[in-house]
């Protein structure tokens, strides 16, 4: 299987050049579009497996292409990258034809992430916007939003998912029993969970425990 596919949907040529030069080590970037209007005729042309779309594209505006783009090509992943850190923008894209959403302030390694994470079938939002999210969509919603664990969080995380209380977590890290419970509600906190048994859900997702 060859590299996944990536069309640039941005109008300003340094961006895209400086996109194209983050992607490239891992991705096959097969063309720039910077107009909304061309960009359907371009994406069946060139075939790509993931579109990196500017929300304020000329010729009618990402969101519009973007909407026409899901229509068209069902199976085509879509990730807006832009300057607009507005919540309700961002979810409005995810709920109808967008597959992720990354600031352009954003560090670079996150537009490799973001498409490696659609392409598994899930949703990529940056961490500027996901507290936000987890208190709107919470969860459920498939968004991946949040850091990595730490290696604490993940030790944590086991032994709680594995039915220790948290007093049997300290002790086998030779902690705390407040410190335990410290990391439990963070992580809860921090990845937008408020019961036990998301915890466990959360646990799985991330391997920490199996099925």
């Amino acid at each position: 299987m060859g590299r996944l596919r990536v069309l640039l949907a941005e109008d300003h040529g340094l961006v895209a050049e400086a996109f194209r030069k983050l992607l490239e080590p891992e991705f096959q970037v097969v063309g720039t579009v910077g107009d909304a209007q061309a960009l359907l005729g371009v994406a069946r042309e060139r075939k790509p497996d993931v579109v990196l779309l500017d929300l304020y594209l000329p010729g009618g505006g990402g969101a519009a292409a973007g909407e026409l783009l899901k229509r068209a090509l069902p199976r085509l992943k879509i990730i807006v990258v832009t300057v607009n850190d507005d919540v309700k923008t961002a979810i409005g894209a995810l709920r109808l034809w967008a597959s992720g959403y990354v600031l352009k302030r954003s560090l670079g390694a996150e537009l490799a992430k973001a498409v490696r994470e659609v392409m598994r079938g899930g949703k990529y939002v940056t961490p500027a916007l996901g507290k936000e999210f987890g208190e709107i969509w919470g969860p459920a919603a498939g968004l991946t939003t949040e850091r990595a664990l730490t290696n604490r969080e993940r030790q944590v995380l086991e032994l709680l998912a594995g039915g220790c209380t948290m007093k049997e977590a300290a002790a086998k890290l030779q902690v705390t029993a407040r410190t335990v419970a410290f990391h439990k509600y963070r992580i809860m906190r921090e990845f937008g969970m408020k019961t036990n048994t998301q915890l466990m859900q959360f646990a799985r997702k991330e391997r920490v425990v199996g099925d």
